[in-house]
This record gives C-alpha cells, structure tokens and sequence, in this order.
C-alpha cells in the first residue's frame, strides 16, 4: 500500500482515531491474518463466524502493526468505523473497500483490468499477470481473492511502482460485480463466459449474465480508452458488446483473435497457430486441457490491448506454468501414476473441461480414473448436472468412477455413468474411503482426476495420493 498516516486513513474510511496522535505512518500491508501481519502494516479486524479479529489487535500491534481497523474500541492504536448499532463486519469491509478506492485514486497511472467469468477466471487472471509482468510491476491476487474481502485487499498490495493492477472478480448476487467496480475501476475488462456456477443462487442463465455484464458497463468509453473483451463463442457473453460503451475486442473461433489447428500432445498440452490483427504466431502451452486455448486468447488480447508485442505474448503463453494451486496441476508418481489435481471448484463447465483434459492425458493408452465430488450451488438442475457429468465420464472411456459423498449427488453420478455403459463405479462416504479404494486399486500408468466444488475438500484425496497411504475409511458400495 502507499504510505499514509493514520489520520489519512481515518478520513479515507469515514472513520476516526483511537488511542493514536494520527501522525504514525503506515508503511506496510493491510491484512486480516494477524499471523502476516508486518512491521507498519494495518491489521483489519474482520469478525468472523468462528473468531472475531478485534480480538487479536494487541497481538497483531505487538507484531509490528501500526494500527487497527476496527469496528470498536480495542486495546491498541486504531481507526475505529461504523455507526452505532451496524453490523461491525459490514462497517469494516465497507471501510476496507473505501481505502482501495482512496489508494486506486491516489495512483492515476495504474491499469486496471478486470476479468469475469463463471469459470477460468483465475487460470486466466494468472495468464494476463504473467503477460503484464513482462512490462512492468503487476499486481495480481493468489488464487482466487474476488470477493468483498480478496478484492480491496489485492487492491491495497499497488503502491507507487505498481503499473498494472489484474483484479479476479466474482459475483453470488445481481450488483456483486458492479460494486467491485466502484473500488478499483477498471479500464480493461473481460468476460470469459456465463454458465451455471452459483445458478443456484442466481436463479437462471440470464441473471448471471446480467451480474458478469456489468464489468463491462463500468468501462469507461471508447474515446477515454475503456476496452471489452468478449467471448464470441459465447451468446450470452457476444451480446454484452451492446451494454458497453467501451472498445470492443473480441476471441473464440470468429473473434478477432482465433486459434486455429488446435491439437493437443500426449500429456493434453494444447498447441495451436495464434491468429491476431498484430500478426500471428505458432505456439504450444505447458497448461493440460483444450480449455485453456480461450483462456490463452483472452490473455492474449489484454496484453496487446495494454501494450505487449505479438512475440511477447506468445512468448509467456508458451512458458507460462499453472500458478494458482489445486488448478489442472498434473504431478506424476514414482510409480507411474499421474494425479490431476483440479480441486479447487467445479461446475458443469468445469468439470467437463476437467474430464476431456483426463481424457486427453490418458489418450486411450492408460487406465483413467475420476473421482468426483458435489457440483455444488447448481439449484435445480442439479441432479440433472450431476447425470450428465456420469454420462460424460463414460463416453470418454473412464474406467472408474468413484463418486464421494453420502447425499444424491454422488448417485446421480453413478445413474449417468451406468446410463452411458461405464465400466465400474463406486461411492463412497468421504475422503477417507476413497483413498482406501485408490490405496488398494490404483496401477502403475493409471492416470486419476480428483475434482468437486470446493465445499467438498477432494484437494485432500489429491494431497493423500501423493503422501504415503492413510488409515482406511468405511466399508465403499462398489456396483
């Protein structure tokens, strides 16, 4: 963060100072861990559910912290927010995002860019930060900081040397998006795609268009420099180009920016000829899965939008690494077993991209194994989701399912894979089964997917596969 007194960062949040003279200055980070909190930093004392921070503010002043953002009094130097009877979490993230605005405004040549999408956003947010990081100093949240919390506080990491600011945002409600926006405004923004993460709260396809649409109605217009860029394979997401007044761009298989003669390798690495209006270029990704071609473009297009030459760009597209964990990271064994660890979230788009990649990996040669966990906040097509993605290991030659979990989603898996004619499938309780099941069963040159939204914690079967066996779990139903 820029350097401020705790007087200016009282007038940023409204708020006022609390044991303090307002002349300390504030020279580190602003966290709401206070296990990182850093010599001269701010210390966000979020309540939470479990513990509430305003009880570690002494500890996290002992640390180094010069001050804490608070909703009540606390026994160190503060800037204490909110009014008398609000909500004091609502009073400090409102804070927290009036910093992010003041420190945005403080810092006139930052890019900002902004990126959407019911899934992608992160590998994609990772693609763009690389790009821009060849330019300059860039700012970029790990994994996936994209909420109310995550955004002001990747927000505050720019400071004066900062040249570009990559922002992740997400949405579970109409204006979600847009409020975002407000913190850090950005000049560049895309959208990856609409499908069916949170549709359960959302409702339909059309309200979470409506919420991701809403990135590109805050870019400035066209002749200020604000750019959009769309997705053309993508309906929902091609007909936003009407709610901007933005410059266009757009990518996909009609887009200004294509790939064409797309093949994949034998570990599912994707290479194709990027066509661009800067020129073209052949180019081959580290990254498993044909999905990552639109993500590749998407980067692409933000990059020379912000200034990278063509050969830059596929200079980083074609050594960019995974970088955000538990994300299509593929790790081979000792023994020969490839694990694919894409744990992290799942939704019906996602994990189809989850299983062709399997698919691709495997390349008819080596036996593939998916273990699947809840797809969850699908709302009423759940079941139906749930079938589909059985279904669809089947057709692509899984030779196991093993489906976790003790509620329905686990058997609409195995209703879909035994509907599509898979081979074998099993379902078991909970993590500890599982591994009992790929303990016994997994060979040398078996290749297994480990994927589910993140409430289900399969990152853990992913970690357990790579460590030495644990303890067995429940007798499994197998069928």
């Amino acid at each position: 963060m820029i350097t401020m007194t705790l007087a200016e960062v009282a007038a940023a949040v409204d708020g006022r100072t609390h044991r303090a003279a307002g002349t300390e200055p504030v020279t580190g980070s602003v966290e709401f861990d206070s296990r990182k909190v850093t010599p001269g930093g701010l210390f966000v004392a979020l309540p939470g559910e479990r513990v509430d921070g305003h009880d570690y503010a002494a500890a996290a002043h002992a640390a180094g912290a010069a001050a804490v953002l608070a909703a009540r009094a606390v026994d160190a130097p503060a800037v204490l927010v909110g009014a008398p009877g609000e909500d004091p979490e609502r009073a400090v993230l409102g804070a927290l995002s009036r910093l992010a605005a003041h420190v945005v405004r403080r810092l006139p040549g930052l890019e900002v860019v902004g990126l959407t999408g019911s899934s992608g956003k992160t590998s994609t947010k990772d693609l763009v930060a690389a790009v821009l990081r060849r330019l300059g100093p860039t700012v970029a949240p790990p994994g996936s900081f994209n909420n109310e919390i995550g955004h002001p506080w990747t927000v505050l990491r720019a400071d004066e040397h900062a040249r570009h600011l990559v922002l992740e945002l997400a949405a579970r409600r109409v204006g979600h998006i847009a409020a975002l926006c407000t913190v850090a405004p950005p000049r560049v923004g895309a959208v990856l795609n609409v499908g069916s993460a949170h549709l359960g709260e959302f409702g339909s396809p059309e309200a979470v268009a409506t919420a991701k649409g809403e990135l590109v109605e805050a870019l400035p217009a066209a002749p200020d420099g604000g750019v959009a860029v769309l997705n053309a394979d993508d309906p929902r997401v091609a007909a936003m180009a009407a709610r901007t007044e933005a410059r266009v761009v757009t990518f996909g298989s009609s887009g200004d920016l294509r790939a064409v003669k797309v093949t994949l390798d034998e570990a599912g690495r994707p290479r194709f000829r990027l066509v661009t209006p800067a020129g073209e270029a052949e180019l081959g990704l580290r990254l498993v899965g044909a999905h990552h071609v639109g993500n590749a473009l998407a980067a692409a297009a933000v990059g020379l939008e912000l200034g990278a030459g063509l050969d830059l760009v596929a200079d980083v597209l074609a050594t960019a690494e995974p970088a955000s964990r538990w994300r299509m990271e593929v790790i081979d064994r000792p023994d020969g077993v490839t694990v694919i660890n894409d744990a992290y979230n799942a939704n019906l788009e996602s994990m189809r991209a989850g299983l062709e990649a399997l698919a691709a990996v495997a390349g008819g040669r080596r036996r593939c194994w998916a273990v699947l966990g809840t797809m969850a906040e699908l709302g009423e097509i759940t079941p139906a989701a749930h079938e589909e993605i059985g279904g669809l290991a089947a057709r692509l030659g899984v030779r196991c399912l093993v489906a976790v979990g003790t509620g329905g989603d686990a058997e609409s898996y195995r209703a879909g894979y035994r509907a599509g004619d898979g081979e074998e499938s099993i379902v078991v309780p909970d993590v500890a089964a599982a591994m009992e099941v790929l303990q016994e069963r997994l060979r040398p040159g078996d290749v297994v997917l480990v994927k589910a939204s993140r409430s289900a914690g399969l990152e853990r079967i992913a970690a357990g596969l790579l460590e030495p066996p644990v303890a067995a779990g429940p007798t499994r139903e197998r069928s």
